[in-house]
């Protein structure tokens, strides 16, 4: 029985990177390229028309652009939308709007492997479960614990790890945004390109209680801080007399990823033993199920996003189906989790 190939729609006023996009997909047997579309509009009746399994789309178009395009279309239709851009701000509000993800926009240089990662992009976003992560905002969420029992001198050692990749930007948010400023040191892994780890933290530092930024090789990790694994560099928690501090360094990809959230999960199991709790969230593959169940039998808590609430629901089950999952949980329960442990 020939395999169903991958139904894909492409959106761009640029006639070259709608060549460019073409090309690149068409070079894969799996996906179909079913129609081009130089607007909102035109591509809005091939949505219609032609049921697309998944859409690329530009920001940048005339009479519409692609975010307001998301904010109309993705309440009414169920489509899965990976955005194609060069900025990092409009990558996060396109996720936000209901992209289920982003790619960079390359250079000349950069085609080759801009081609391998949307040919890839497209794959997960065929299997996306479209609209899940705005379950979150509809539930309702736990109550989070009285935020002034939380012991500051106890939890000095404690350290917060989190994991993420397709439809992470908006859960790390989610589960970060409420946490109060003497929350313990935390290191996430988004799974993001280099350039674009820097506007994340950024985001998120103006959303959070906490202090947010880039992580970069040598930072102290101390309560009220996060740091965000940048983008080609992998993130391994280290202590030495004073702490804990980071390292920042470039590397071979490790479970696919650089940074990998294995390479980050497995220097916390090593380093922060029973003092670390671990959250894997939203992502394809596999990376980051290894290293949170190196956490698990080291001592730690760790948790992983269910499925309903998933974008993607495949790191956080590999790690369940692993024994790396203490406890699953909906996305909305994650943060009032975090801090009844801390408790």
């Amino acid at each position: 029985m020939p395999q169903k190939k991958i139904r894909t729609l492409v959106v761009d006023d640029s006639a070259m990177f709608r060549t460019v996009i073409t090309s690149a997909l068409t070079a894969s047997s799996d996906i179909e390229i079913i129609g081009t579309a130089v607007d909102a509009m035109e591509a809005n009746d091939k949505i219609l028309s032609l049921n697309p399994d998944v859409v690329t789309l530009d920001v940048e178009m005339p009479k519409m652009n692609g975010i307001e395009f998301l904010k109309k279309l993705v309440p009414k239709q169920k489509v899965a939308v990976i955005v194609v851009t060069s900025s990092a701000v409009e990558a996060f509000e396109a996720t936000a709007a209901g992209a289920v993800d982003f790619i960079k926009k390359p250079s000349a240089k950069e085609m080759d492997s801009f081609a391998h990662e949307l040919r890839k992009a497209v794959r997960v976003a065929s299997t996306a479960r479209v609209g899940a992560g705005r379950l979150f905002y509809a539930a309702p969420a736990a109550p989070l614990p009285n935020l002034n029992i939380l012991n500051i001198a106890g939890n000095a050692n404690k350290v917060i790890a989190i994991g993420a990749s397709t439809g992470g930007t908006d859960a790390i948010q989610a589960v970060v945004q409420d946490l109060p400023a003497n929350t313990p040191g935390t290191v996430i892994v988004q799974h993001m390109p280099a350039g674009f780890t820097k506007m994340y933290a950024d985001r998120l530092n103006r959303a959070c209680k906490m202090e947010v930024r880039e992580a970069q090789d040598g930072d102290r990790l101390k309560q009220g801080l996060i740091l965000i694994g940048a983008g080609e560099f992998h993130l391994r928690l280290k202590r030495d007399v004073k702490g804990y501090y980071v390292e920042c360094k470039r590397g071979e990809k490790v479970s696919g990823h650089c940074p990998s959230v294995d390479v980050l999960f497995e220097s916390v199991a090593e380093t922060a033993k029973n003092g670390a709790i671990g959250v894997i969230l939203t992502g394809m593959g596999a990376d980051g199920a290894k290293g949170l169940l190196s956490m698990k039998n080291a001592g730690a808590y760790t948790i992983g996003q269910d499925k309903e609430t998933c974008i993607v629901y495949g790191m956080p089950m590999v790690a369940f189906n692993m024994g790396g999952v203490v406890r699953q949980a909906p996305l909305q329960n994650i943060t009032a989790m975090i801090l009844e442990r801390l408790r």
